[in-house]
């Protein structure tokens, strides 16, 4: 099994399951022992701003901000860059505790020794 999991999330609100899969497969891993790496990208920006997280709604899903302070607590979220910037987010308008970084710091994380990358 990769000792590093790196997931992306492309989806939000446009696409409830495709995101909600990410963040419970996150979730998971990241209780399980797993390094986790979670990054926001596309739609699923918003989650890195306080509250945005409880205003999605998936039926017979776990709720989104769980999932979300499970990774936050035990593993790393990072919101991409250019996502950020397309969406006037910065750095002080994030949740405490997720950063913002671009394509070389995920292409980094993706190609490292006993790494998986997963894209949602």
């Amino acid at each position: 099994m990769a000792k590093k999991l790196v997931i992306k999330v492309t989806a939000g609100a446009d696409a409830p399951e495709r995101c909600s899969q990410a963040f419970t497969v996150a979730a998971v891993a990241a209780a399980s022992g797993v390094e986790v790496s979670l990054w926001l990208t596309g739609e699923s920006s918003w989650f890195a701003l306080p509250g945005r997280a409880a205003e999605f709604e998936l039926p017979h899903a776990a709720p989104l901000p769980d999932l979300l302070d499970s990774v936050l607590a035990a593993g790393r979220i990072t919101l991409c860059t250019q996502c950020a910037a397309r969406r006037d987010i910065t750095e002080k308008d994030v949740l405490e505790g997720v950063r913002i970084a671009g394509a070389q710091v995920f292409v980094q994380e993706a190609v490292a020794d006993e790494a998986q990358a997963l894209v949602y």
